[in-house]
């Protein structure tokens, strides 16, 4: 059995919705357990996350780079770097942003730097741009061209209904189910 925690801010539930994508493409992967775990409830968490053979980071893009509510859960991490509590685990990330770009990079960045800083082994999305959907013919999965990690667009003012759309979250789903195989094969081999 393998541990896959995702651990995610969002603002207005779009990110969310997306988060819950990954951990149902983790999910899918016989064995894995997957754990939703909002930066607002963290306190609760830690040892959930110790615990984990990998950690999928999610945040919103707001103002090029990862939401302050996700920046204070990174900084919250220091003493797990301290001690070096993460190292050889899992990671991976995801970002959401309502513009196209949005410069969802810079937040994968962030995300796969705060991962290095704790010695972590990033898995990428490990999908080419512009897959044709397994479940939206005529659709494209990681339409925007990732690779570094999942990425959606939930236009300003989207109803939670309707944002992200379907084929980003099943980009989202893709990345769960990588992470959890990568993490079954992580775990077999200790």
């Amino acid at each position: 059995m393998s541990k896959v925690v995702i651990v995610y801010h969002s603002g207005s539930g779009h990110t969310a919705r997306l988060a819950q994508a990954v951990a149902r493409g983790a999910q899918s992967v016989s064995g894995t357990q997957a754990l939703l775990v909002s930066v607002a409830d963290v306190e609760k968490h830690w040892a959930d996350l110790d615990a984990a053979d990998a950690i999928v980071f999610g945040a919103p893009t707001y103002m090029g780079s990862a939401s302050a509510q996700f920046k204070a859960f990174a900084d919250a991490t220091a003493k797990r770097w301290f001690t070096l509590a993460w190292k050889d685990k899992l990671a991976a990330g995801f970002s959401n942003s309502g513009s196209p770009a949005g410069d969802k990079l810079s937040t994968l960045q962030e995300l796969a730097v705060l991962a290095a800083q704790h010695g972590m082994l990033w898995v990428g999305l490990g999908l080419h741009p512009m897959v044709p959907s397994q479940k939206h013919p005529g659709q494209l999965v990681n339409r925007a061209g990732a690779f570094l990690g999942a990425t959606a667009q939930s236009p300003h003012g989207a109803p939670d209904a309707e944002a992200p759309p379907p084929v980003d979250l099943e980009t989202g789903e893709l990345l769960g189910a990588r992470v959890a195989q990568a993490a079954a094969r992580w775990v077999r081999g200790k």
